[in-house]
C-alpha cells in the first residue's frame, strides 16, 4: 500500500473522526440541559463511540445487529451535516433561546424519517411501463418482471425475497429479468438463510435471466454466486446473446466491475437483430453503444435512484437515466431503484419496486 493510499485513508478517518464529535458534541449540548440525563455523560460518550465504529464494524463482523445499526448512523450523520450547521446558526442568533423544543425538534424529525424510510424499504411496489417496439414479433406483446438489487445478504433477508416471489406468482409475466446485485458482497448469508430454496421458485414461461452488478464482485464470490442462481434456474449471461424460444434476443453484459468485460460489438456480431433485441446492463451507462449495436430495451439498475434523499439528485446527475423510463432514438431504457437495501435499511424519498414492462411489437 503507498504512502499516497495511507495518507488518503488517515485523512478520511481524520475528518470522520471529526464530524461524529461534532454530532455527538451537539447532543451532548441538548441532553445536559436535563439535569437527570447530564449524570450519564460517560454513557453518552461510549454510545457515540460505539455508534461511530458501528460503520465500519458492520461491513466486517458477521453480526446483523452491527450493520443495521451502522447502516442507520450512516443516515443520522448525513442528515445531521445538513441540520446541525443550520440548528448552531440559528441558536447563535437568538442567543440560545429554545434548545430544548429545538431537539426535540431533531429527535421528532429522526423519528419520522426511521418510520417512513422503513416502510418505504419493507413495502415494495409494482410499478408499470409500457414500450413499444418497431419490429415484428410472433407473440405481439411481451409481459416483462424486473428487479433489480436485492443486495441479499445479513439484512434483506429470505422474507424480503419470498416479497418477490409472491409479486412473481400474482403477475404471471412471460420472462423474469434481474439486473444485477442479487447478492450484497458475500454469499455466506444467502446459503446460511437457504435463500436458495425461495429462489428456486422463481419461473416465467420463457425463463428467468440475470446479470451480474457491482456488489456480486466485492465479496470475490462471484462463481458460487453464478452457481447457486443457475441452480435455482436462472440463467446468468455475462457478455453473451442468446435467442429465447426462437423469437426474441437477449443480451447480458458483465458489469463494469469486471475488467474483462468486452467491447459491446465485440459478441453481438452473432445477434439476430431482425427480432427484439433486449439487455441487461447493471450499470445503466453506455447508452449510445447499446443503440448504436441495435438494442431496442435495456434494462438496469444500480442507481437505488439514491435510496436517501436528496441523494436522488446526486443519482440524477450522474446518470443520463437514474430512474424511470427514457427513450434515446429507438434505445428504451428502463432503470429500476431497486427491490431491495444497500448500507441503511431505509429508503427515504425512494420505494422498493418490481417493475412491469409490457411491450408490444410492430
Amino acid at each position: 500500500m503507498s504512502w499516497t493510499v495511507v495518507a488518503a485513508i488517515s485523512a478520511a478517518l481524520l475528518i470522520y473522526s471529526l464530524i461524529c464529535f461534532y454530532i455527538g458534541y451537539n447532543g451532548w449540548a441538548w441532553l445536559r440541559l436535563n439535569r437527570p440525563l447530564a449524570k450519564y455523560k460517560y454513557l453518552y460518550v461510549a454510545l457515540i463511540i460505539f455508534l461511530s465504529l458501528s460503520l465500519f464494524a458492520g461491513r466486517f463482523i458477521p453480526i446483523p445487529f452491527l450493520s443495521l445499526i451502522g447502516g442507520y448512523w450512516m443516515v443520522i450523520v448525513g442528515y445531521s451535516l445538513i441540520l446541525l450547521p443550520v440548528i448552531n446558526l440559528v441558536v447563535f442568533l437568538f442567543k440560545r433561546k429554545g434548545i430544548y423544543w429545538i431537539g426535540v425538534g431533531v429527535i421528532a424529525f429522526y423519528v419520522i424519517i426511521f418510520t417512513f424510510g422503513t416502510y418505504n424499504a419493507w413495502s415494495p411496489v409494482v410499478r408499470s411501463y409500457d414500450v413499444q417496439i418497431d419490429k415484428p414479433a410472433e407473440r405481439g406483446q411481451l409481459k416483462i418482471l424486473m428487479a433489480s438489487d436485492f443486495h441479499l445478504g445479513s439484512i434483506v433477508g429470505k422474507k424480503h425475497l419470498d416479497r418477490f416471489i409472491a409479486i412473481a406468482n400474482k403477475e404471471k409475466p412471460d420472462i423474469i429479468l434481474i439486473p444485477g446485485d442479487l447478492i450484497d458482497d458475500y454469499i455466506k448469508p444467502f446459503l446460511k438463510e437457504n435463500m436458495g430454496e425461495s429462489l428456486n421458485k422463481l419461473h416465467a414461461p420463457m425463463g428467468v435471466f440475470a446479470v451480474l452488478g457491482n456488489h456480486d464482485y466485492y465479496g470475490g464470490d462471484k462463481e458460487q454466486i453464478v452457481q447457486e442462481m443457475e441452480k435455482a434456474g436462472i440463467t446468468v449471461l455475462q457478455d453473451e446473446v442468446i435467442l429465447v424460444d426462437g423469437e426474441l434476443t437477449l443480451v447480458g453484459r458483465k458489469d463494469p466491475t469486471d475488467r474483462s468485460r468486452a467491447a459491446l460489438p465485440s459478441f453481438m456480431a452473432a445477434a439476430d437483430l431482425s427480432k427484439p433485441v433486449i439487455m441487461l446492463d447493471h450499470q445503466p451507462i453506455a447508452f449510445d453503444e447499446a443503440g448504436e449495436n441495435g438494442v431496442d430495451l435495456l434494462v438496469s439498475g444500480h442507481t437505488h435512484r439514491g435510496q436517501v434523499a436528496p441523494a436522488q439528485y446526486i443519482t440524477k446527475r450522474i446518470y443520463e437515466n437514474d430512474w424511470g423510463y427514457l427513450q434515446k432514438g429507438s434505445l428504451h431504457s428502463v432503470v429500476s431503484s431497486g427491490f431491495g437495501t444497500w448500507g441503511p435499511a431505509l429508503r427515504i424519498g425512494t420505494r422498493a419496486e418490481a417493475l412491469i414492462i409490457n411491450v408490444k411489437f410492430k
